[in-house]
């Protein structure tokens, strides 16, 4: 019949999950350490549980040599000779037990000891135990009941152990109270922790999955397929499906009649937004739809090896696009993949401007055109890389005193030539204008003389010329008719 102690042991063990032959060994290693500390002894010892009488016995273990002079440690080996005093029976190579006395001689110290060593051991293993039975089972979905809360983490009784939900898993809509229950997903398991080693989810997106699959038959069955999944914990959620029946409407499905399916995932998720999106494998058309609810103008591919899309909006459209601190746009990236840039139609066409005024060749005039500036001057802004008026002009007074040789009076000099051949310029281009409108009219006039005056003289001549066509045309027609018979046959061919 087994001990009180060893039934002890062996209920712990039933309730921690544990094999109960760890619990033992945890016993034993208490003993051990405890004989140990109160022998303060270097020797190699054991300890080891009768499970009929309850009783804990330590021995130290020696390896029997043949000689004095292999002894090299008398706390680890004894000789034949001695060994045999208390064992006839043994031989070189074996291993002699000297018992410990540990009844009632190690203390209230001592079983503090053994005490700790035992409950650290016990934790080890039902870690371990816990580590090897949800390792497996990372990303399922599991109903939890509300066990306490510590500080921002809440601490969950999953059946077989304790999980923990810190705060980045937690959405910011939800608050626990004590024993209510809740659906979790496992997030991780981690060996080696103080606190439990599951960590549970209410932020991960297999939550919203699991719940679709839940809520709508179609989902369950397979005939509509959700193909990716992006979620903010208490903001948003955009989910994208697609169905594999043409008679089905996957984003109707998913809504369900009156919006009835969806308002019960999202009274399960304490009032977060979701948008139910058709899925498209083409990225352009996704995009659009992802970026619901605001309207899109076009979407272009910038880079589809790094998967780059441009998408340009209205201007009223552009803050809905981009969404409360950017998050509509950013679910969007993350639902399709890809990275998107989103510009409203006044900034693309503001870029467009700059695109083709960088690609407009650029005027330069060199320095020598501007009269006010001395041989010696324009020497010395060569040598600084400024060649022409127009790289002259954009410089500041404090970059043209940091050329050697130019002070504030120069660059006083500088301005003012630069500003006389702008002017210049300005003054003779206005004057061509108003030289054009002067010219103009007379230009006109005279066009008008000379174009009537070419016809007068054109019109004269074909007048002339006419009665003398008209005069010799009528001799040769005479002289033909002479030449016919005048039997008006047909004239013989002259060979």
């Amino acid at each position: 019949m087994a001990s009180e102690l060893y039934n002890t042991i062996d209920a712990l063990s039933r309730e921690k999950g544990i094999d109960p032959q760890i619990v033992v060994s945890a016993v034993e290693d208490a003993i051990v350490m405890a004989t140990r500390k109160y022998y303060k002894s270097q020797e190699n010892l054991h300890a080891k549980l009768d499970k009929e009488t309850g009783k804990i016995n330590a021995y130290a273990v020696k390896t029997v040599v043949e000689t004095p002079e292999q002894v090299e440690d008398p706390n680890l080996q004894i000789t034949l000779e001695d060994a045999r005093k208390v064992d006839p029976a043994l031989e070189v190579g074996g291993e002699l037990q000297i018992p410990k006395v540990t009844e009632g001689i190690l203390g209230r110290i001592a079983a503090q000891l053994a005490k700790q060593v035992i409950f650290q051991k016990v934790r080890e293993a039902e870690r371990d135990t816990v580590y090897n039975e949800y390792i497996g089972r990372v990303g399922e979905i599991v109903n939890a009941t509300v066990k306490r809360v510590e500080g921002p983490d809440v601490i969950f009784d999953i059946g077989k152990a304790e999980a923990r939900m810190p705060r980045k898993e937690q959405s910011r809509l939800e608050s626990f109270a004590i024993a209510e229950r809740v659906r979790v997903v496992i997030a991780r398991v981690e060996r080696a922790s103080k606190g439990p080693g599951v960590v549970v989810s209410r932020a991960a997106p297999d939550l919203v999955q699991h719940l679709f699959q839940t809520e709508v038959p179609e989902i369950y069955d397979g005939t509509v397929v959700i193909r990716a999944i992006a979620r903010e914990a208490g903001e948003r959620t955009k989910i994208a499906v697609m169905s594999k029946d043409k008679d089905v409407d996957a984003v109707g499905a998913c809504v369900g009649m009156k919006g009835m399916r969806v308002q019960s995932i999202i009274r399960e998720l304490r009032g977060e937004k979701i948008d139910i999106i058709e899925y498209h494998e083409d990225a352009v058309t996704f995009a659009e739809k992802a970026l619901q609810p605001a309207k899109v103008s076009r979407v272009t591919v910038v880079d589809s090896a790094d998967k780059h899309l441009e998408v340009v909006v209205d201007d009223s459209q552009l803050s809905l696009a981009i969404g409360k601190k950017g998050q509509n746009v950013r679910l969007a990236a993350k639902l399709l993949g890809w990275k998107i840039d989103i510009k409203s139609e006044e900034e693309k066409r503001q870029e467009v401007e700059l695109q083709m005024a960088a690609m407009a060749p650029q005027a330069s005039t060199p320095l020598e055109n501007v009269t006010g500036l001395g041989e010696g001057l324009v020497e010395k802004l060569s040598a600084a890389g400024v060649t022409t008026v127009e790289a002259l002009a954009d410089m500041t007074p404090e970059q043209l005193e940091a050329i050697e040789g130019i002070g504030p009076k120069t660059v006083e000099k500088i301005s003012l030539a630069v500003n006389n051949y702008f002017a210049s310029l300005d003054a003779g281009a206005a004057e061509g204008d108003a030289l054009a409108e002067d010219v103009s009219p007379e230009a006109e006039g005279v066009a008008d003389e000379v174009a009537d005056e070419a016809s007068g003289e054109i019109a004269a001549e074909e007048q002339a010329m006419a009665p003398e066509v008209t005069a010799e045309a009528e001799a040769a027609s005479d002289e033909k008719e002479e030449r016919l018979p005048e039997d008006g046959s047909a004239p013989e061919k002259s060979e």
